[in-house]
């Protein structure tokens, strides 16, 4: 009897370790890897998608070959495949001032010409990427994919015949608007709020997105129009690359706790912006009082004056930038997994868009394996990390394609 008891005991046992192994496995990396190691490996073996990377616009602005390595800007191949960096969206920004012009929609076409440009000069190197399938399949034939995602409705004019055109084109995400209102939505920027969120047109587009497959970008617009996208779009959304309004009060750019709520009941992401002004409340502080003092010189002096021309360059001698770190960036996306969990939560960098406004830690592209480490050390587990990296925005855009699939 005594022994028939010590075989259950041991059966008993048995079965509890292999349980705690088996959870062990998927929270700590192995005893012989560092942190760092670890780091470079789950940035290699796993497809890092940021939902926002403005070469585009950079190329078009000063044309330098991204397939090559680069002096300046925070993209090119060498860097990317040095953080692991494997599908990184390629914003079609096109500026609020083009707005109501038939120049956005040619400069849009233009910016899309420029990233099939890219892959075509290294098609060993790089894809287009027009659905999950394609960035999976890229990645297995190491390959970087390059989705793209308008930023600014505006080139669409009014027309869904248009729409369907940059469907046809490779736009996978559309930004309502920009830095002002447009003919879809109010802009967050913009105080005229002509709109009071989306217009007539922009509520008739989000049914005709999430009819296409093209995932709806709420970075950038005001809360009414968040809300009223909520409330409208069958599918999910996201926001490609906005940061949380907790940590710096009063910028409507970023995200209350409320509507990252909102966002995480539809099964959208929010995709943490990296820089500076977007995370650090003396960073923004610091761009706030810039911009109310060159109003003031602007006023007295007129904004063709020399005062006003040698502002910036006084300004920022006078008071050097404060930087955000890494850490302040690894503070973002804890508030959101605190908040709504880890299933709502990715990356949209801005790099190439928000200047020399970087982070310590994460200047450029190639420094993703210092997020993830920042991660690991903040007890995130491999499973989780996975998710941020690029579990959580491809399962939205899953869910946009089976979205148009059932209409």
């Amino acid at each position: 009897m005594q022994a028939k008891f010590t075989l259950i005991a041991l059966i008993v046992a048995c079965v509890l370790i292999i349980g705690c192994t088996n959870t062990q496995t998927q929270a700590l990396i192995p005893v012989n890897e560092s942190t760092k190691e670890a780091a470079q490996r789950i940035a290699k073996e796993n497809i890092i998608v940021d939902g926002h990377v403005d070469v585009p616009y950079r190329v078009e602005a000063n044309w330098v070959d991204v397939t090559q390595a680069t002096d300046k800007g925070d993209f090119d191949y060498p860097r990317a495949i040095a953080g692991g960096l494997d599908a990184p969206f390629m914003s079609i920004y096109v500026p609020a001032s083009l707005d109501n012009s038939v120049e956005s929609t040619v400069l849009a076409n233009r910016l899309i010409d420029s990233v099939e440009a890219i892959v075509g000069r290294a098609p060993d190197k790089f894809a287009l990427a027009y659905s999950v399938n394609d960035v999976q399949n890229n990645f297995k034939e190491g390959k970087i994919s390059l989705p793209m995602g308008m930023e600014n409705g505006s080139p669409i004019q009014g027309s869904l015949d248009t729409l369907q055109h940059f469907y046809n084109r490779g736009i996978r995400y559309i930004t309502l608007a920009h830095s002002q209102s447009n003919h879809i939505s109010d802009s967050s920027y913009d105080l005229r709020r002509q709109w009071k969120g989306l217009s007539p047109f922009g509520k008739t587009l989000i049914g005709e997105m999430n009819n296409l497959g093209i995932m709806i970008d709420i970075s950038h617009v005001s809360d009414d129009a968040f809300y009223q996208t909520i409330e409208l779009s069958k599918a999910p959304v996201i926001a490609s690359h906005s940061s949380l309004r907790r940590f710096t009060p009063g910028f409507e750019r970023n995200m209350s706790d409320d509507m990252i709520t909102k966002l995480a009941e539809n099964g959208g992401v929010i995709m943490i912006n990296f820089g500076s002004g977007f995370v650090s409340p003396a960073a923004r502080m610091w761009r706030d009082k810039m911009g109310e003092k060159r109003q003031s010189l602007i006023a007295t002096f007129g904004e063709d004056s020399q005062q006003v021309s040698d502002f910036n360059d006084q300004y920022k001698q006078e008071n050097p930038y404060p930087f955000a770190s890494l850490d302040m960036v690894l503070d973002h996306i804890d508030h959101v997994a605190e908040l709504v969990g880890i299933d709502y939560i990715g990356i949209g960098s801005d790099y190439d868009g928000v200047g020399d406004s970087l982070p310590t830690g994460l200047k450029d592209v190639s420094t993703f394996p210092n997020l993830v480490e920042g991660l690991l050390k903040r007890e995130y587990t491999e499973g989780d990390i996975k998710k941020i990296l690029n579990e959580n925005l491809l399962r939205v855009w899953a869910a946009v394609e089976t979205q148009t699939q059932r209409e």
